[in-house]
């Protein structure tokens, strides 16, 4: 890697969602943060700009943002016409970037912005890439800490490349940023995305902070989304276990039937259960074909979502300064 001696612009994109409790609090801090990392010598930083994405927030998100950005000239606000999701609003402020450098952070600043130092100074040691990863998961309630491990055992089964404990706290070079709006999906996952994109990586370990006000977000439904958008978008091993599955229940079939013959022919007198072994195989059989088909349907729903090429979000309206 080479080092970086140039005088370089930063963006920080911010997606919001119903964060009115948070972002007066946070947005003041994170743009504070970075004037003040700007001014320092201790880096190559000359300027920044704070992008504060509203992702169709219904509550008065928005009116908090265009006042953010009346009294601070480096804050600027991006209105999508409604809820496009979290990866959607990220992927909107980062098309809108222009900076040599990209940091993207969650406004409820449970990401260490102090971190960010560190990602900066990977970048000047020539990383494209500087991705915040936790070190560890106590912040988590015990369910919760449960599911992370399960999915990422889960990912790692289906052979799929992710950086675990990594979110979307991360630094991103404009080479590198080019090289992610390359890509075209509508499904978006992110943290799945990164990793396949290549250029030079560091990993920045932070400490997970408590939110500082408000309730997330995420509820289990759309945790459950993501995790299955992160295995269905990268790998394609569970229609190859649905196969290996069918195989495994027709040779088991087979031996069924040479199993009944054989007692037909040669032990005649032996009857073999009734209505049990008839309908337990079939109830079997029937919620296998349900899941399997289950399974394919999710793989032909996102070709679908694919191939109509609709936006993967739309801007509504952006602040003064942002024009």
């Amino acid at each position: 890697m080479s080092i970086r001696r140039n005088p370089y612009s930063i963006d920080v994109i911010v997606p919001c969602y119903q964060e009115q409790d948070a972002l007066p609090i946070t947005a003041p801090k994170i743009a504070a943060y970075f004037r003040d990392l700007v001014a320092s010598p201790s880096n190559d930083a000359m300027s920044f700009r704070l992008l504060l994405v509203d992702d169709g927030s219904k509550d008065s998100t928005w009116g908090i943002i265009e006042g953010l950005s009346e009294a601070n000239p480096e804050i600027e606000g991006v209105k999508l016409s409604r809820n496009y999701g979290h990866q959607a609003a990220m992927l909107s402020g980062l098309s809108l970037a222009t900076a040599d450098v990209v940091v993207t952070m969650d406004a409820d600043l449970q990401d260490d912005i102090h971190a960010v130092s560190a990602m900066l100074d990977a970048y000047e040691s020539g990383a494209d890439m500087a991705l915040g990863v936790r070190q560890d998961r106590s912040s988590d309630s015990r369910g919760k800490r449960g599911f992370a491990n399960a999915y990422y055992r889960l990912l790692r089964l289906m052979g799929v490349n992710i950086i675990e404990n990594h979110a979307d706290f991360r630094l991103m070079s404009r080479k590198a940023l080019a090289a992610l709006l390359d890509h075209g999906e509508v499904n978006l996952f992110l943290r799945g995305l990164i990793p396949t994109i290549g250029f030079s990586v560091m990993l920045v370990p932070y400490a997970r902070q408590a939110r500082v006000a408000g309730e997330t977000k995420y509820t289990i439904g759309k945790m459950l989304r993501l995790a299955i958008d992160g295995i269905t978008s990268f790998s394609v091993a569970p229609l190859r276990y649905v196969a290996f599955v069918g195989g495994g229940v027709f040779l088991g079939s087979i031996l069924s039937g040479i199993y009944v013959l054989c007692v037909r022919l040669f032990s005649p007198q032996t009857t073999v259960p009734g209505w049990a072994s008839t309908l337990l195989p079939l109830l079997f059989l029937g919620g296998l074909h349900i899941l399997c088909i289950g399974v394919v349907g999710e793989y032909v729903g996102k070709i679908y979502l694919e191939v109509k090429r609709r936006p993967r979000f739309i801007i509504a309206e952006r602040t003064k300064s942002a024009e």
